[in-house]
């Protein structure tokens, strides 16, 4: 069974789109608020390279769920420490498939938390966050679309900087 699995995985790697997540998210058109947040925390250049990622994505309308004016905030300069900890609880390390993903009871985010994955009601679930559309590949990872933005557990209580 293990050795099926390793050849799945590098039939899977020869088969890789030739665009990565950054590429894949932009081409999408519905992340724009979370590309601007990886820029605003100088992440861009990371999900570009090689990885793999998973990255759980929150559409632009996840972002403007949250409360007015915290995305204008996190994208000053000066909060960029708590933008960076936002984006990198969306992103775990390694290539996980929506079916991997499942597996699990928790993953843990590059950021150093734990997301827990859970399915509710038929509906499978990062944290809060309802998965919406699953595997979409691209060369340095997958993505999963969210509905809602993750918040680290001390970020949501961490004033903003001025």
């Amino acid at each position: 069974m293990a050795s099926e699995s390793h050849a799945s995985a590098l039939d899977a790697r020869a088969t890789l789109p030739s665009t990565d997540i950054v590429e894949t998210a932009a081409a999408a058109g519905t992340f724009k608020t979370l590309l601007a947040a990886a820029q605003a925390a100088g992440r861009v250049e990371t999900l570009e390279g090689e990885g793999p990622f998973t990255i759980f994505a929150p559409t632009d309308e996840a972002f403007d769920a949250l409360p007015e004016g915290t995305v204008k905030s996190l994208l000053e300069p000066a909060n960029r420490d708590r933008s960076l900890a936002i984006l990198t609880y969306h992103v775990v390390p390694g290539r996980m498939m929506a079916a991997d993903v499942l597996t699990r009871t928790s993953l843990k985010t590059i950021e150093g938390r734990s997301v827990r994955v859970q399915v509710k009601d038929g509906q499978p679930m990062i944290d809060e966050a309802n998965i919406v559309r699953t595997d979409i590949v691209a060369s340095s990872g997958v993505i999963h679309v969210i509905d809602k933005v993750l918040l680290p557990p001390m970020t949501a209580a961490v004033p903003s900087k001025h």
